[in-house]
């Protein structure tokens, strides 16, 4: 639970924003009376299913890419420092590369990579 709202931050605003959106269609007057809370009550449930179910997928994939790296196996990271055709780092334990938290970091390399942003090849 402590990375989700640095997972989950950019969603939790949007989400936010949508619930406004949805405060303010449902407060005109051309809208029945009560639906303002029908409306903020369904949009809020299918956010939080939806927040819920990321969260889990990305934590999942999380844990996959991190036993598979400590098995000895080929991790793909996406690099957004160049941007040419080859955007990937393989991320592998022979080569120097140690997972530090959630993030694999090398002293070779000048920035770590997520586990989260990463994938297993």
């Amino acid at each position: 639970m402590k990375n989700f709202f640095y997972l989950e931050g950019a969603y939790l605003i949007i989400g936010g924003i949508i619930l406004l959106v949805t405060l303010f269609v449902s407060t005109r007057p051309f809208m029945a009376k009560g639906a303002w809370k029908k409306g903020l009550f369904w949009v809020s449930v299918v956010l939080a299913v939806l927040i819920g179910a990321h969260y889990k997928i990305t934590t999942q994939r999380m844990k996959t890419v991190q036993a598979a790296f400590e098995n000895g196996k080929t991790i793909l990271c996406e690099s957004r420092m160049q941007r040419k055709a080859a955007q990937v780092v393989y991320v592998k334990k022979s080569n120097e590369w140690f997972l530090k938290d959630d993030n694999f970091v090398s002293p070779n390399y000048v920035r770590p990579f997520f586990s989260a942003r990463c994938i297993l090849k």
